[in-house]
């Protein structure tokens, strides 16, 4: 692509096509949009051999551009995952469509009828990094929820995002729905990021998909609304309370399961009380699991940690990395994850039912979680079959945006020849 003028033609003929899908989509069959779910879902499983070739590609290339393991981790593909998308876009085909769903109803004074139905936001822009189950997440749920879709992936994974894609459009194909309503942009280059930000009149909400770098480049350019979903800076906090076997199991899963996934703990806080009863086993295990503590304080006394720097807080380090301190109680942990903490996903580990109602009420993170593992921050371990991303703002949607999140509302009202006094 040669310069922006030729991004802006790019995106100006996907813009007009997603509209154009748009209007058919709003309208469609839940029956149909389940079907092409379903019958997408099959091709990616037909197609497997096929996907991990793309897949090995793409690897290849973020090699040779030195990407970290964990980003090497977000794109890689295996028939584990593949039948995880596979088994995501069945979920959402089962889910109830949202679309036309009665929010609330009411009658009024003077005769009327009053309904608030849910209603698509119309077109939906999905930019993301090394992620391509992205392309089928993002995809079923704008299709689910009646959205047309412009999913451009990073440059790192556009073999394989473009794999999956086809096995959107065949599903779309199968039931006779337009081809449109989930496209890809076909480029690596930037410009046409640049060209979508501004698409406006065409593209109604964008959604970044990816790192600090790219959340922020997009909401500092987009002249179309953003469901920001920002760094998963995400914190354990370890009670006085806590129950020994509970902790050191969450704590462990929380932080190792997948470390280059947005909700992987990225600090652990300990109260004192904790420490006193129970020693340092929290910071033991997670060293004899192969994890880089940087400890702050007296956690630092402990044998094989680095002492933590003032950076370490308030880091996504996206590896097997986790910054630890300790602090004086719920308030001393809510106090610090004010201060480092992105809104993004909490848990509490105790048993006493007065300290968590305390650490829920305080924060304000999108997700709040008590005794169970930060790795649950996922819209498919919610429910939903599937997510966008975890939306870290507060307009419109918070926490794993699903089909139903992808949705406005309008009002409907009904009268008798009703007129105004």
């Amino acid at each position: 692509m040669k310069d922006m003028a030729e991004a802006g033609q790019l995106i100006d003929s996907l813009g007009k096509a997603a509209r154009a899908a748009a209007v058919e989509l709003a309208q469609a069959p839940s029956a149909a949009k389940s079907l092409a779910l379903n019958a997408a879902a099959d091709a990616v499983l037909a197609r497997s051999d096929d996907i991990l070739a793309a897949n090995a590609k793409d690897l290849d290339f973020a090699r040779q551009k030195g990407l970290s393991d964990a980003m090497l981790d977000r794109l890689r593909l295996d028939g584990d995952r593949l039948s995880g998308i596979a088994k995501g876009l069945r979920e959402v085909a089962d889910q109830p469509d949202p679309v036309g769903q009665v929010i609330t109803e009411w009658d009024r004074p003077t005769g009327l009828h009053i309904q608030r139905v849910r209603t698509p936001i119309g077109v939906i822009g999905v930019i993301y990094e090394s992620r391509p189950n992205v392309t089928a997440d993002a995809g079923a749920l704008a299709l689910k929820s009646g959205n047309a879709v412009i999913l451009r992936g990073g440059s790192e994974s556009l073999h394989s995002a473009g794999a999956i894609h086809a096995c959107m459009v065949e599903g779309l194909r199968t039931a006779g729905l337009p081809e449109a309503a989930i496209q890809m942009v076909p480029t690596r280059d930037r410009a046409a990021v640049s060209a979508m930000l501004g698409a406006q009149g065409l593209i109604d909400v964008i959604i970044p998909r990816g790192g600090k770098g790219l959340v922020g480049l997009v909401q500092s350019e987009a002249r179309v609304p953003v469901f920001a979903h920002l760094e998963g800076i995400c914190h354990v906090y370890a009670d006085g309370a806590a129950d020994l076997a509970k902790a050191r199991r969450v704590v462990l899963n929380a932080k190792t399961r997948r470390t280059g996934i947005c909700g992987a703990a990225e600090c652990l806080l300990i109260d004192r009380e904790f420490l006193a009863r129970h020693g340092d086993v929290l910071i033991r295990d997670l060293l004899e699991a192969g994890v880089e503590v940087r400890a702050d304080g007296e956690l630092a006394n402990v044998s094989g940690t680095t002492r933590a720097t003032p950076e370490d807080f308030g880091h996504e380090f996206l590896d097997m990395i986790i910054a630890a301190k300790l602090v004086d109680g719920v308030e001393g942990a809510i106090a610090h994850i004010r201060t480092h903490g992105s809104q993004h996903t909490e848990s509490i580990l105790t048993e006493d039912d007065a300290t968590a109602a305390r650490f829920f009420a305080a924060l304000d993170s999108a997700i709040l979680m008590r005794n169970a593992s930060t790795q649950f921050a996922d819209g498919g371990e919610f429910g939903m079959g599937a997510e966008i991303g975890i939306a870290t703002g507060k307009l419109h949607a918070r926490g794993p945006v699903g089909a139903e999140q992808l949705t406005s509302f309008k009002y409907l009202v009904t009268g008798d020849g009703t007129i105004r006094a």
